[in-house]
Parts: structure tokens; C-alpha cells; sequence
């Protein structure tokens, strides 16, 4: 049987801002019209963060715009995470060391229920983030060049 994923959002700014280095699937805790507000696609991740709290994750700042048809919520209220014990406790480890920190990446559905992606992430340095816009703009004249390359010699033949 395979399982059916639909992305509602992603965080792109997630993988400039940090250095993700562990990723986990974790379920959330949501009302019935924050459910239906999803599968319109309409959230938003950007400034959100999960936090571990009395051996529970939350996730907060998750804006998740109210459903027009069903009651009012609030749309960036403190959201439970679902998670093992285990991945819990590991997850207050990794974030109790300096810089770590938890952002989720993407919300998606799975079999008709929510999903976040949970990264394991560490802020880059802003010299690191220009290494990388300058190692990625090379490797795209490299790419342009050989593409010229290869219709010059292929126009010769």
C-alpha cells in the first residue's frame, strides 16, 4: 500500500537560515476546523518554532488561518506535538547543547492526517550562507558553459 503525502507548506527559508541536521515526523494535536483550514492549504510556517516544555513538544507561532465556515480560533495558538517519549527526550538533549534549536520544515497530510516535519537545526553564520549563494552561482555558469559547449559541437557536426 503506498502511502499518500500532500505538502500544505514548507519552510524554503528553513534550509538558508539553518543547518538542519536531523529531520523526524511528528504528528499535532488540532481542532476540527483547523483540519479543514489545512487541506485548503491555508498556513503558514515561516516564523514558527517547536519547543519542549514539561517532557511535551509544543509548536508555536504556526499561523493557520480560521476555517469561514466553522468557529473562530485562534490561528496561532500553542500546538501539541506528538512524539515518543524516547524521541522527546532525545530531542531535549540535542537542544539543551548551544545553538540547537527545533523548526519545523514542512506541514503535509499522510493517510489523512497532519504531519510536521521536525529539523534538528543550528543558524548559519552569515558568511557560510554567501559560500553557499557563491558556490551555487558557479556551479550554474558551469552548467551554462558546458550547455553551450555541447550545442557548438553539436551545430559542428
Amino acid at each position: 500500500m503506498k502511502s499518500e503525502e500532500s505538502v500544505i507548506c514548507t519552510n524554503r527559508k528553513a534550509y538558508h537560515n539553518y543547518e538542519i541536521s536531523l529531520t523526524l515526523e511528528a504528528g499535532i494535536s488540532l481542532l476540527g476546523t483547523e483540519v479543514k483550514s489545512l487541506r485548503e492549504k491555508r498556513a503558514n510556517i515561516a516564523d514558527s518554532f517547536a519547543k519542549i516544555e514539561n517532557k511535551e513538544c509544543f509548536l508555536l507561532n504556526l499561523h493557520i488561518a480560521p476555517y469561514p465556515q466553522g468557529n473562530l480560533h485562534n490561528p496561532v495558538r500553542k500546538r501539541k506535538l506528538l512524539l515518543h517519549r524516547k524521541e522527546i527526550d532525545k530531542l531535549y538533549r540535542k537542544t539543551e547543547e548551544k545553538g540547537y534549536t527545533l523548526i519545523p520544515t514542512k506541514v503535509y497530510l499522510k493517510n489523512g492526517r497532519v504531519k510536521v516535519e521536525l529539523g534538528l537545526a543550528r543558524g548559519k553564520k552569515l558568511y557560510d550562507k554567501r559560500e553557499k549563494l557563491k558556490k551555487k552561482a558557479q556551479q550554474r555558469e558551469m552548467d551554462r558553459a558546458l550547455k553551450n559547449y555541447r550545442k557548438g559541437s553539436a551545430q559542428a557536426l
